[in-house]
């Protein structure tokens, strides 16, 4: 562990520490008391300690001098203001006082054998969280978005002159003409054209003009694509089930329903080169684990080799992606538990009920206010939904659906509640991946049931610019309904869903609590877009610590702050509990740990 000034022993654990189980503190018996009043001061005090020349165990504490400046996220909701870990668990909680009581032996000015102590104060203003978890991202797709982003483009040629200064600033690419391009997060609605992009818009840039280009939407349900890049794909069906295939007046397409489109196969190489970008950045932004949305198959494959040769940089949630062509296979695979020292659980399966708000495919019961001629659509027959869900269930798989549009939504839940007559629901777990919107009489029912509503709020605030004029006056009213969803007894646990949205969870939580831009505007002004939904400082910390645990099963051993659970924590400059809502995107992570040890940052 790193840190100057208020440390005692080493400045870094032995990595052996790592895997051993947390000392029973209750065997040592009552160590001497300090004698004197604690002070201010007790940094220096420690400083000048002697150390023990040899010790077996490195003991790591953690204090605010400021008071209970760490929010553990028990059943109550309290904070301390030390805590105490060894290897990769946390072995004491408690007040300054009673942890140097505990922990430290002054009689004969040492440290107590047989342990190494490392103290260290967290700077000033600063807070301690358990490790922050996102429950819903795509870890690949992000870490490829990234190389080529299209967030923030404002129009179809600001997009084309970003992917032609990409091809410049690669001489690989600029040479090679048959090379992939692929990139993301371009989003239309923001655009002032009403239509969508087309592989002409490509093809008028002479640098872009003739490659292959392959470009995921901001929501990652439509591809715009070169007519280089569609070239292996043809000829392409007329229509395709659960997609649109987009065409422009001469009937060439314009869109590609993404499974059709044929892409050269990643490299290991290349997924590692996305991976470490996406890890690098959960570091950076204090995020521990990340539930996988499974929107690639291969993403799990792949974690599961890395998983296989070495230790995770991530605690990772995949979710197993299902294809409704492909034969039922939830009774010939083994579920993976995340247990010991193995930072990977792939138990879930995931499903794909309807497309995305966005770009028009989630099936709603009443057609667009925009498009009259659709209410969007399911991407696979509801029977489907009825025949493996409880197949899954009786499996022992966590079942994933996603689901956005109310009617969705409602043909989902209906098959949950077909499958979960007389079993035990926490056992279980389902989970509505988005639960984006909802009939009033569904929220009550998804309490009932005790469904997971895996949710982004980072969408809401993007999404609330045009969703009225998508879906009318009074339906919007039910779009990111979060505080009915509360209200309806279900729990809430709060994802991204990066690369659509930033990976950040400062934001996410900035977004839950406030429904208000990043520039603090809505479009019903500054008291957020309609403030009734919103959700409480302490209910957004929950749903990024302690529920995602509780949707991915490691409720046990991580989600909060307590002894025999894993040292993962989130070191946050400022406290955003207490801070002006203003002023919470301003919190900078200081340090990251997990199992521990420091993947990012220092104290």
């Amino acid at each position: 562990m790193e840190g100057k000034g208020s440390s005692i022993g080493a400045t870094a654990g032995n990595a052996n520490d790592k895997d051993k189980q947390p000392p029973n503190k209750g065997s040592r018996g009552r160590w001497a008391l300090l004698t004197g009043v604690l002070s201010i001061a007790l940094g220096y005090y420690f400083a000048s300690v002697s150390i023990k020349p040899s010790s077996t165990v490195n003991v790591h504490i953690l204090c605010s001098k400021e008071g209970n400046k760490i929010y553990t996220v028990d059943d109550k909701n309290s904070q301390t203001q030390c805590v105490v870990f060894q290897g990769a668990y946390v072995v004491d909680t408690g007040s300054l006082e009673t942890i140097t009581d505990e922990w430290v032996d002054s009689e004969n000015g040492k440290i107590s054998a047989p342990y190494t102590l490392h103290f260290n104060f967290i700077p000033p203003g600063a807070i301690i969280l358990p490790g922050i978890s996102d429950s819903h991202a795509h870890i690949l797709e992000y870490g490829a978005a990234q190389q080529l982003s299209l967030e923030g483009a404002r129009s179809i040629p600001d997009a084309v002159a970003r992917i032609k200064e990409f091809i410049l600033s690669n001489p690989d690419i600029l040479e090679d003409t048959s090379k992939f391009i692929t990139g993301g997060g371009w989003d239309h609605t923001v655009w002032p054209t009403t239509g969508w992009p087309s592989a002409v818009d490509l093809d008028a840039d002479s640098i872009v003009r003739g490659r292959p280009v392959v470009l995921q939407s901001k929501d990652c349900h439509a591809l715009w694509v070169s007519n280089k890049a569609l070239e292996g794909s043809l000829p392409l069906p007329e229509s395709v089930e659960g997609g649109i295939i987009v065409r422009d007046a001469s009937g060439n397409p314009t869109d590609n329903a993404q499974d059709l489109l044929k892409q050269p196969e990643l490299t290991e190489n290349d997924l590692m080169r996305r991976f470490k970008v996406a890890v690098r950045d959960a570091h950076r932004y204090g995020i521990t684990s990340i539930h996988d949305a499974g929107l690639d198959p291969k993403s799990l494959a792949f974690f599961k080799r890395q998983s296989e040769t070495g230790t995770l940089p991530l605690r990772i949630y995949g979710m197993t992606y299902f294809h409704e062509s492909e034969p039922y296979w939830g009774n010939l695979s083994t579920p993976i538990m995340a247990d010991g020292n193995s930072r990977l659980s792939a138990r879930s399966v995931k499903i794909f009920a309807d497309g995305a708000l966005r770009t028009g495919g989630a099936a709603l019961y009443e057609p667009y206010a925009d498009n009259p001629s659709t209410n969007g659509f399911m991407r696979l027959d509801p029977d489907i939904l009825f025949n493996v869900i409880p197949k899954f269930l009786k499996d022992g798989w966590q079942v994933n659906v996603h689901a956005i549009g109310d009617r969705a939504n409602g043909i989902v839940l209906d098959a949950f509640e077909a499958s979960l007559k007389g079993v035990n629901v926490t056992a279980l777990r389902p989970r509505l991946e988005h639960a984006q919107m909802m009939t009033q009489a569904d929220m009550l029912r998804l309490g009932k049931l005790g469904v997971i509503a895996s949710v982004q709020p980072t969408h809401a605030i993007s999404d609330m610019w045009y969703a009225q004029d998508r879906l009318g006056p009074e339906r919007v009213k039910r779009l990111y309904a979060f505080r009915s969803l509360v209200d309806s007894g279900a729990m809430l646990t709060l994802g991204s869903d990066a690369p659509v949205e930033t990976l950040n969870p400062i934001s996410n939580f900035y977004a839950a609590i406030t429904r208000k831009s990043f520039t603090g505007e809505s479009p019903h002004g500054s008291d957020g877009w309609f403030p009734e939904q919103k959700l409480s400082r302490i209910e957004a910390l929950r749903g990024m610590t302690i529920n995602p645990a509780f949707a991915s099963f490691t409720e046990t051993f991580l989600g909060s702050i307590e002894v025999g659970k894993r040292a993962d924590f989130s070191i946050l400059s400022q406290d955003i509990m207490t801070v002006p809502t203003e002023d919470i995107l301003a919190t900078k992570v200081l340090a990251t740990i997990i199992d521990g040890q420091f993947v990012f940052g220092k104290i």
